[in-house]
């Protein structure tokens, strides 16, 4: 079965920076586009960041660009987010997204119709 597994979330001070991982299994990494959402709580998720299949484009919400960087290695079937910067309204539980690349949103992925999910990680940053 598919499985997409978030690590590197953690307790952060305003000003610094995380690197969140995902481990993707079960599936043909190099057919899904890639994202990261979050949820903080009380509100919706939000899409964050993507990657194309290939890694050669990426896209991101406003509130983080220039701040946060998404990767990917189809090698390894992984996909990060290089989170600098950190503010505390990026508190929030951050899941990885894979999205198909037939009929994918491209490039602002719609949570509504991601494929998987994973479980998220926890990320909060004290001010």
């Amino acid at each position: 079965q598919v499985q997409l597994v978030e690590s590197g979330g953690g307790l952060v001070q305003a000003g610094g920076s995380l690197r969140l991982s995902c481990a993707a299994s079960g599936l043909t990494f190099s057919s899904y586009n890639m994202g990261w959402f979050r949820q903080a709580p009380g509100k919706e998720r939000e899409f964050v960041a993507a990657i194309r299949w290939s890694g050669s484009s990426t896209y991101y919400a406003d509130s983080v660009k220039g701040r946060f960087t998404i990767s990917r290695d189809n090698a390894k079937s992984m996909v990060y987010l290089q989170m600098n910067s950190l503010k505390s309204e990026d508190t929030a539980v951050y899941y990885c997204a894979a999205d198909f690349l037939y009929g994918s949103t491209w490039p602002a992925l719609d949570r509504k119709r991601i494929n998987y999910w994973g479980q998220g990680t926890q990320v909060t940053v004290s001010s």
